[in-house]
């Protein structure tokens, strides 16, 4: 139980950060198409107080607080089919603690910045960094899917390794093309995902009503650790596996529609007119017309 609870909360604190970048990213955008750059964070300008202006980060700051102890304490679960040596989930929970707490020395980082001379943080220093942070939990998932002996476990840990690896990338394009707007709104989107992911990985190893028939929960194993939920026959792994697929693409589908509603939302509230919609230039009448009729006609006149 207490497994799904972190998947819902880290759920919903991605989709949270998310769908905030893509709705400030979108209307710094199409507020000011030609000067928009990049952001690393974005405070709520309809606050004057010092605190809640930067409030978003307090709450980053404390979400990967809690998941930092989290992912600590999850290591010292004890595995009752593991006698003698170490489980092989321990150093993967700490390895997950640790990458935690990289991300969490990056958002007290850029808080400083925000809010004191102490540490100035450029943009682009920013996305270089969180993008060796995303490559290191690439590396690190996909490790952990590598050494799962759980199917399920294994193909949800490398579809978050491949999200993370995305995310990566799109961070290091930002670090040198501050500019690119395209590649600000798909790192939200690749945020949001991730979120989704998160719960539906908790959905399938936590939740009897979504595991894939032919597989099962271990009852004598610790919830959560590796290995506490098998597929014992080939063609059970193959579709959950193939399950598992098509429920990715589902999300990725979703998460272009939150895009494309977001988009849509935030230029309606912003009030920009539809692209490629042109307005007639003035043209002179009235005084100014007159008097050009008169010119012409007194260079005729004076031609005859």
């Amino acid at each position: 139980m207490s497994g799904l609870i972190y998947h819902l909360f880290t759920c919903s604190a991605l989709m949270s950060l998310g769908l905030y970048h893509l709705i400030c990213t979108t209307r710094n955008h199409l507020k000011a198409p030609r000067d928009y750059v990049t952001k690393p964070y974005h405070p709520f300008t309809f606050q004057t107080q010092q605190f809640t202006k930067h409030i978003q980060l307090y709450l980053i700051i404390i979400c990967l607080l809690i998941a930092f102890f989290h992912q600590t304490a999850i290591s010292f679960d004890s595995d009752p089919l593991v006698k003698g040596r170490s489980p092989v989930h321990h150093f993967m929970s700490l390895q997950s603690a640790g990458v935690l707490f990289l991300f969490l020395t990056l958002s007290v980082a850029l808080l400083l910045s925000e809010t004191t001379n102490l540490l100035p943080f450029p943009p682009d220093l920013f996305f270089g960094t969180a993008s060796a942070l995303f490559f290191l939990q690439y590396s690190v998932t996909s490790s952990s899917a590598s050494l799962q002996t759980s199917v399920l476990e294994a193909k949800c840990d490398s579809v978050s390794a491949t999200i993370a690896a995305l995310s990566a990338v799109l961070c290091i394009i930002l670090a040198c093309h501050p500019r690119l707007f395209v590649a600000d709104v798909g790192l939200g989107a690749s945020i949001c995902l991730q979120g989704l992911w998160s719960l539906q990985t908790g959905l399938s190893l936590h939740v009897d009503a979504f595991i894939p028939d032919g597989c099962h929960k271990l009852l004598d194993v610790v919830s959560g650790v590796e290995g506490s939920t098998r597929c014992e026959l080939d063609d059970s792994k193959l579709r959950a596996t193939a399950i598992l697929d098509l429920v990715f693409v589902v999300y990725v589908l979703f998460v272009i529609l939150i895009l494309i509603v977001t988009y849509a939302v935030t230029a309606k509230v912003v009030g920009v007119r539809r692209f490629g919609t042109y307005e007639a230039l003035p043209t002179s009448s009235g005084a100014g017309a007159d008097t050009n009729h008169i010119q012409m006609k007194a260079m005729t006149g004076t031609q005859a």
